[in-house]
């Protein structure tokens, strides 16, 4: 059973907006930093947002600042991606994932994938 399901993804025209979200059923969220990566095609994944453990603040990627926003739910236990002036470079599998609190919000330390939902900018 996966850990954490991402869900929203689908396609949108160059300048629009799409929010994702993901939901976690095992465990609580709020207990590991929580980030959002993606993979365009033909690319390696990258890391493009993350909310560190117990932080109050986020990290972006200098490609998404200022145009994507990161949050968290405590009661529905999900996490978002909230995303605004999409341009068509930014297609691409969008994963959530979860990093332990010792740990920076890297690929490398994550430690539940979702298996990922597809983003799609075109007009």
């Amino acid at each position: 059973q996966l850990q954490v399901v991402e869900s929203g993804g689908g396609l949108v025209q160059p300048g629009g907006s799409l929010r994702l979200s993901c939901a976690a059923s095992t465990f609580a969220l709020e207990d590991y930093a929580v980030g959002w990566f993606r993979q365009a095609p033909g690319k390696q994944r990258e890391e493009i947002a993350c909310i560190p453990y117990g932080g109050t603040y986020q990290n972006y990627a200098d490609s998404v600042k200022g145009r994507f926003t990161i949050s968290r739910n405590k009661t529905k236990n999900t996490m978002s991606l909230q995303m605004k002036s999409l341009r068509a470079e930014d297609t691409s599998v969008l994963y959530c994932g979860t990093v332990g609190r010792s740990a920076a919000c890297v690929i490398a330390s994550v430690i539940y994938w979702g298996r990922g939902t597809k983003v799609t900018v075109s007009s």
